[in-house]
């Protein structure tokens, strides 16, 4: 039989730190950025910059854990994570290639970084596994997808990507922040590595500002050496405001994917929504694959409103969902992606990949989904143009 933990009682209890003084059920908070040192390795001594202090220890073996892998680190923010695991893994004259459909900040981060340094990179056209194959080269040494991903809510195939890769001896690398651990392992389906915005479902109140990326011991140890040079550490603090929000990360996410099934199904029946992107309805394109790789289809959509409708009255007319510039917070939040997340591409590249001037991405909290609905549908009938 096994002794692993359930899901919900990991969240709650893997990575504690036991208070050996006072027995508090609270892991205790260690803000100290000096510790002593005498003679031995002075990188295995906890420092901040060597991603080793106690609260970051211990929680990057929670994290590890609600995603199946072996080791953990934790970062300033979902963009630290991801740009360190990246150039941790490229050298100049590597290819890399990345799915069309991307946040914004990785897009930009791609096209910003990589020819300073001599890093080819191409996008797939589409998201089927013959996309991934026809981009390989001589010198392709990884591939980088974010599934579901923002702001449209596309699906890629994670068994298919991974066999790909594997027949290539290249690694994949996965950006799995609107799934959270809740809803998807893609370790269990073969990728290499994991990054999170913990920004986001991890922290889930809207207060905290992390990342974190999950791995073998081997690869989260190639990582490190680059992360250590780039300096992307959490403080203690947030490392320990990080821990106690996770405690909650399933019942939030649970809850909200829950709210996210009905205002999908609601707002698809809704004359003056033209399109809804949603993984859990099944006029999703992607919707089997999601549900084969997915244990939930997340709290995160997109819809496209009609055109006799204006966004930013839209926007001004909703009273319980609130305008933010990030996601996944136990509140609901509206996004307008082509001012926001979404605004460093060129026209050209937001219209390939579909990210019209209607498009509003929802991210779905925890209050009443009766009361969330009404909020939309009183404010898209206020907001004729």
């Amino acid at each position: 039989m096994s002794t692993k933990k359930k899901f919900p009682t990991r969240c709650v209890h893997e990575g504690e730190i036991k208070d050996t003084m006072y027995q508090g059920i609270v892991s205790p908070l260690f803000m100290s950025t000096t510790y002593p040192w005498f003679g031995g390795d002075a990188e295995k001594k906890p420092y901040p910059r060597y991603f080793n202090t106690p609260n970051q220890e211990f929680l990057s073996k929670k994290i590890a854990s609600l995603e199946n892998g072996e080791k953990a680190l934790i970062f300033t923010s979902g963009m630290a994570a991801i740009s360190t695991s990246i150039m941790a893994n490229v050298r100049s004259g590597d290819h890399v290639i990345f799915q069309e459909d991307l946040y914004g900040g990785t897009r930009n981060f791609i096209k910003t970084e990589f020819d300073k340094y001599g890093i080819e990179y191409s996008f797939t056209k589409g998201l089927e596994s013959e996309d991934f194959k026809n981009e390989i080269k001589d010198n392709t040494v990884g591939i980088y997808v974010e599934t579901p991903s923002n702001p449209l809510l596309k699906i890629v195939d994670l068994k298919s990507v991974s066999s790909i890769a594997k027949q290539n001896s290249i690694w994949t690398m996965i950006d799995n922040t609107f799934a959270s651990p809740v809803n998807q392992n893609p370790i269990d389906h073969g990728i290499d590595i994991v990054i999170h915005s913990a920004t986001k479902y991890l922290g889930g109140h809207s207060d905290i500002s992390a990342g974190a990326v999950v791995s073998t011991e081997e690869n989260i140890n190639l990582i490190l050496n680059s992360a250590k040079n780039f300096g992307g550490n959490l403080s203690d603090y947030t490392v320990w405001l990080l821990e106690r929000s996770m405690k909650t990360l399933f019942i939030r996410v649970r809850e909200q994917t829950n709210n996210a099934k009905l205002l999908a199904k609601m707002l698809d029946e809704n004359s003056n929504i033209s399109k809804v992107y949603y993984p859990g309805l099944e006029s999703h394109p992607s919707h089997e694959i999601a549900k084969n790789q997915m244990k939930g289809f997340g709290a995160m959509m997109s819809f496209d409103l009609n055109k006799d409708i204006d966004v930013y009255k839209f926007l001004k007319n909703l009273k319980v969902i609130k305008p933010g510039m990030s996601l996944a917070g136990v509140e609901t939040t509206v996004n307008f992606p082509m001012k926001t997340s979404h605004g460093l591409l060129t026209q050209d590249e937001r219209d390939n990949q579909g990210i019209g001037n209607k498009l509003i991405r929802l991210s779905v909290g925890i209050e009443s989904y009766e009361d969330l609905y009404n909020d939309l549908d009183q404010a898209i009938k206020n907001s004729s143009e």
